[in-house]
């Protein structure tokens, strides 16, 4: 009985490895193929998030969450911020005389990794992943890691300050 419940698990795990690679894939191919930039950026975020969903399929929960909050948040929200604000007359993507060595070296790389792929002998691990994803990286950027973490902040808030500084209109500037 045991038994049958733990392959239940693992098949719906591989259900969901397998429909959340075809969601990433299909939505990367359709940034890409895509004509309209926005709709482009929406398909990119799709991507992020299935991409996420597979970091949770490999029980890296801390990561997945991260993955959603910088990347489909933060990332996204900025490259829709260019968009919007670059001073462009056609919001679309131009014809270019590239499409033909970029389609052939797609299929190239496709190739490539398939091959790949199918050729590797992959080693199976019977190790379970980390259960507690964010206590492990919280541990290390505090205790192996805390002088370069900290340093990361430093420039974070240094880069910060920096931006407002440019940002700040100069009748501010004149008034102090």
């Amino acid at each position: 009985m045991a038994r049958s419940c733990s392959g239940r698990k693992h098949t719906g795990t591989v259900v969901a490895f397998y429909l959340l690679s075809a969601i990433t894939i299909s939505s990367a191919l359709g940034v890409v193929v895509v004509r309209n930039l926005i709709h482009a950026v929406v398909f990119l975020i799709l991507s992020f998030v299935g991409v996420a969903g597979l970091y949770i399929t490999l029980s890296a929960d801390f990561i997945a969450v991260t993955q959603v909050l910088i990347y489909a948040g933060a990332v996204s929200v900025l490259i829709l911020f260019a968009i919007v604000l670059t001073p462009t007359g056609d919001r679309g993507n131009q014809e270019t005389f590239l499409r033909l060595p970029a389609l052939l070296l797609a299929l190239l790389v496709a190739f490539t990794l398939g091959y790949v792929a199918i050729d590797t002998d992959w080693a199976i691990s019977d190790r379970e992943g980390f259960q507690q994803t964010a206590s492990v990286i919280g541990e290390a950027l505090l205790d192996k890691y805390v002088l370069p973490f900290e340093i990361a902040s430093v420039l974070l808030l240094v880069a910060m300050m920096g931006a407002i500084l440019l940002v700040r209109p100069d009748s501010a500037m004149e008034g102090k």
